[in-house]
C-alpha cells in the first residue's frame, strides 16, 4: 500500500518530478534523461498503469484521494496530498484535474521489432508540436494503425501535453525512433511496406484512387504542420497521396489529415 503524505512546502525535494511542468524546454530535456514522464488526470493515470508503466509517485489534491483510492491501495509508490494552491506553485499552472503521476519510462522497441508484427504503420517526420503528436496517436489507436515510427527530431509522445491530448492512446500504439533520416526508411521498404507520402501536392493521387486499404503493408508518411514532408522524404516515398479538398481549402491540420488518411488506410484491411 502506498504512503499518503501531506506536503505543505512547494520546495519539498520529494516533489521534484513535478516542478516546472510548463517549462517545455526544461522538461523536454529532463524527462527522457531521468526516465520519467507525467500522466495527468484520472483516466490517463489509470491507462498508464494498465499499460504496465511503473509509478514513481502521485501528486493529488485532497478531493482526488478518494477517487484514486483503489490505485493508491495497490501501489508501493508514495502519494503526495497537496492543496490546489501548492500544486500550482510546484507545477507552474492550475492543475484542473487535480491528479498527476510521475511514471517510469520503458525502453523503446526498435523499428525492426515493430515492423515484424505490423501491417499499417505511421511514419512521422519532424512533427514537433505536442498537441499534434497526441492527436495523431489518438487517431492511430482509434482507427487501427499498428505502430508509429518517429524521425529523430519528432517531439516526445510521452511529454505531458501529448499524453493528455491523446487521452492515453500513446500507451496503446507501440512506437520507435528511427536512427537516421531518411535513410531509415530503407528497412521499412525492405520489410515489405509501401511508403505513401501524404501531401496536398496536386501531383499526388487521391487516397481513394490509390486504395491503400487493398495493399498488404502500408507505411503512411506525415510531415510537420505547415512545412509538410521534406523533399528528401517525398523522394524516398513509393507514391504520393492526397486528401481531395473542396471550397478552396488547400490543406488540413496534420492531426485532422492523419485521421482521414488512417481511415482510408485501415478500412477493409485484410485479416491477419
Amino acid at each position: 500500500m502506498a504512503d499518503l503524505i501531506t506536503v505543505e512546502d512547494p520546495d519539498d525535494p520529494r516533489l521534484r518530478d513535478y516542478t516546472g511542468l510548463t517549462d517545455v524546454e526544461l522538461r523536454r530535456k529532463r524527462e527522457p534523461a531521468e526516465g520519467l514522464f507525467i500522466a495527468e488526470g484520472e483516466k490517463v493515470i489509470r491507462r498508464a498503469k494498465d499499460a504496465g508503466y511503473e509509478m514513481r509517485s502521485m501528486l493529488l489534491s485532497a478531493k482526488w484521494v478518494d477517487v484514486m483510492r483503489d490505485v493508491i491501495d495497490e501501489l508501493p509508490a508514495p502519494v503526495y496530498a497537496v492543496s490546489p494552491e501548492l500544486a500550482e506553485q510546484v507545477t507552474g499552472y492550475h492543475v484542473h484535474r487535480g491528479a498527476l503521476a510521475s511514471m517510469q519510462r520503458k525502453p523503446l522497441p526498435t523499428a525492426a521489432e515493430l515492423l515484424r508484427a505490423a501491417r499499417r504503420v505511421v511514419v512521422m517526420e519532424s512533427v514537433n508540436d505536442h498537441t499534434n503528436i497526441g492527436a495523431i496517436f489518438r487517431s492511430a489507436a482509434a482507427l487501427g494503425m499498428d505502430a508509429v515510427l518517429l524521425s529523430p527530431d519528432c517531439a516526445d509522445p510521452l511529454y505531458r501535453r501529448s499524453v493528455k491530448v491523446s487521452m492515453g492512446a500513446v500507451f496503446s500504439v507501440p512506437y520507435a525512433r528511427l536512427d537516421t533520416w531518411p535513410k531509415s526508411l530503407d528497412p521499412v521498404r525492405e520489410a515489405g511496406f509501401t511508403l505513401l507520402a501524404l501531401t496536398p501536392d496536386e501531383k499526388a493521387r487521391p487516397l481513394d484512387e490509390a486504395a491503400p486499404h487493398t495493399m498488404d503493408r502500408v507505411a503512411l508518411m506525415l510531415g510537420a504542420e505547415g512545412d509538410g514532408l521534406s523533399t528528401q522524404a517525398l523522394v524516398a516515398a513509393d507514391e504520393w497521396v492526397r486528401i481531395p479538398m473542396s471550397h478552396g481549402v488547400d490543406s488540413l491540420n496534420v492531426g485532422a489529415a492523419a485521421a482521414v488518411a488512417f481511415y482510408a488506410v485501415a478500412t477493409g484491411r485484410p485479416e491477419s
